[in-house]
């Protein structure tokens, strides 16, 4: 992704955060449920933080970017992060890990700066009945269901090299379904969590249309928690943490 389509994007996301109370609401609502999720102590980074501000729910965390940008605090690259070794308490990435095009390369990287108890936050897609509309029929990043996934980059790879990628399964297939269940002997798994986030579904998220007025957004709600028992058919969130051994 080239500078500029990312600005492009970035100011596309805030504009429909403004223009959306409910898609707002609904990113504070799981910037909340992150910030529960933290070790306390020290540093806190964000890594891909794009539009939506989580210091609201957590005021002190370090915001950071590939790019510079309005509220980016630090430029960094996943693959080659500027933190020391055990620098950081919490790392958390929201829409981030899907684009990875190297999970096992990067999570070695975030490995190297957690401090021993430190937490691994991920937001991601989740694939359920739900999920599969939602994000293979709805949304323009692919699902890549079946597609190799590229574990650890290849020799003589660099992460100045890095470039666009998404694949919305991924989340799903590492932390659900056990693919590469092997590669974790350095992790512990506090939490594996579906959402059903029907609330943010049907706000239209970034660029589709929103499915009710802002009043019900207290409704749908509500409603989440209803098919939140029944992940395999309505889950469209997955939170995913991590605690460094």
């Amino acid at each position: 992704m080239s500078i500029e389509r990312h600005r492009e994007e970035l100011e596309h996301n805030r504009a429909a955060l403004q223009r959306k109370p409910v898609l707002a609401a609904a990113y504070r609502d799981f910037h909340r449920l992150i910030a529960q999720q933290v070790a306390t102590g020290g540093a806190t980074v964000e890594l891909g933080s794009g539009g939506a501000d989580i210091r609201a729910a957590l005021p002190d965390c370090i915001r950071t970017d590939l790019f510079p940008g309005p509220g980016i605090d630090r430029v960094e690259n996943a693959y080659a992060l500027s933190f020391g070794e055990a620098a950081i308490d919490n790392l958390i990435l929201f829409d981030v890990f899907h684009h990875l095009r190297h999970p096992g390369t990067a999570l070695a990287e975030f490995h190297r700066v957690l401090r021993p108890g430190g937490r691994l936050i991920l937001f991601e897609p989740c694939l359920s009945l739900l999920g599969w509309l939602v994000y293979g029929a709805l949304h323009p990043e692919p699902v890549a269901r079946l597609a190799p996934i590229a574990w650890r980059a290849p020799p003589g790879w660099s992460p100045a090299q890095v470039d666009y990628y998404a694949a919305q399964g991924n989340a799903t297939r590492i932390f659900l379904r056990g693919e590469f269940q092997d590669e974790f002997g350095g992790w512990a798994v506090r939490e594996r969590r579906r959402l059903s986030a029907l609330a943010y579904v049907a706000s239209g998220g970034y660029s589709a249309p929103q499915l009710y007025p802002a009043r019900l957004y207290p409704l749908l709600r509500l409603l989440e928690r209803a098919c939140d028992w029944l992940p395999a058919v309505f889950a469209t969130r997955l939170l995913v943490v991590l605690e460094r051994r």
